[in-house]
C-alpha cells in the first residue's frame, strides 16, 4: 500500500503525519494530495494557528518509493515519463502549499529525512530535530537529481559549494551540523521532536496570527527585492497590523502588563 497522510488536532495545532513506517514513510501522490487538502483546511480555519509535519514511527520521511520509481521507469507503453511528471507535480503542490500557508509550519524530524523528505523539511518554516536525526540529499546515490525544491532551498540558504556538496556527495548530515548551518532551529533528545514542535506551536499560537503571516510574507519576499520596495511593503504591513484589532489588543496588553488575547 502507498503511504498515507493522517491529521490530528492538538489544541490550536494541526499535526500532519506521513505514515508508512515499513518504508520509512516514503512519499506517495495520495499522501501529497492529502497534504494539500489538509493545508487548505488549516488556512481556512481561524482556530488552527500552526501546523506540525512529522513522520510515523522512527523516521521523518525517506523520500520517493524506489520500487514505485523503478516500476515507472520500466513501463514500455510510453506513459512512464508523463506518469512521473504528474507524480512530481503532486509532490511539488504539497511543497508549495507548505511554503504558501500564512501560518507557521514546523517540521518534527526523527530518524532520517532523505531525498524528498529532506526537501519537505526544508519547506517548513521551522525545523525541530532529534539529536540522532540524519538529513541526506540521497538522489546522487541512485543516479537522480533533486526534486521538491531541495536544490532551490539549499542554494538560497547555503554557499554554492556547500549546497553542491550536500547534493553531489549525498552524505548524511547530523542535526547538530544542520543547526550550525542554520537549517535546523532546535535539537532535542531522540524521541522528543514532536513534543518540542508542539511546545513551539503553542507559543506561536499565543501570538497575533496576522502579524505572523506578515512576517512570513516579508521574509519570503526579501531575497528577490531591492531595499526600497521592501521598505514600502513593510510600511503597509505595519500600518495594517497597527490598525487591525490585534494591533490595539497587543498595545493595550503590553501597557496593562497582561497577556494579550489575539484573534
Amino acid at each position: 500500500m502507498p503511504s498515507v497522510l493522517t491529521t490530528d488536532r492538538q489544541e490550536h495545532t494541526l499535526v500532519l503525519t506521513l505514515s508508512d513506517p515499513a518504508t520509512r514513510n516514503t512519499l506517495s501522490p495520495q499522501a501529497c494530495a492529502a497534504g494539500v487538502e489538509a493545508l487548505e483546511t488549516a488556512e481556512a480555519s481561524d482556530d488552527i494557528r500552526c501546523v506540525v509535519l512529522r513522520g510515523d514511527g522512527a523516521h521523518f520521511c525517506a523520500g520517493g518509493d524506489l520500487n514505485r520509481l523503478r516500476g515507472t521507469r520500466m513501463r514500455d507503453d510510453g506513459g512512464g515519463p508523463d506518469a512521473q511528471r504528474a507524480s512530481i507535480d503532486q509532490f511539488h503542490a504539497f511543497v508549495e502549499a507548505l511554503r504558501a500557508l500564512p501560518k507557521p509550519v514546523i517540521a518534527a524530524v526523527e530518524g532520517y529525512a532523505a531525498g524528498g523528505g529532506f526537501s519537505l523539511a526544508l519547506a517548513c518554516d521551522l525545523v525541530v530535530a532529534a539529536d540522532d536525526a540524519r538529513f541526506v540529499m540521497s538522489y546522487g546515490r541512485i543516479g537522480l537529481s533533486p526534486d521538491g525544491g531541495g536544490s532551490w532551498q539549499l542554494a538560497q540558504r547555503l554557499p554554492r559549494a556547500l549546497a553542491l556538496q550536500l547534493i553531489w556527495l549525498a552524505e548524511p548530515v547530523g542535526a547538530a551540523q544542520m543547526q550550525q548551518w542554520g537549517l535546523v532551529n532546535r535539537v532535542v533528545p531522540g524521541g522528543e521532536a514532536l513534543a518540542e514542535a508542539l511546545r513551539l506551536a503553542r507559543q506561536l499560537a499565543q501570538m497575533s496570527p496576522n502579524a505572523l503571516a506578515s512576517a512570513k510574507e516579508l521574509v519570503d519576499a526579501a531575497p528577490t527585492r531591492a531595499l526600497r520596495p521592501h521598505l514600502d511593503d513593510e510600511r503597509e504591513h505595519f500600518v495594517a497590523s497597527l490598525f487591525g484589532a490585534n494591533g490595539l489588543e497587543g498595545l493595550q496588553a503590553f501597557l496593562e502588563k497582561r497577556p494579550p488575547r489575539f484573534r
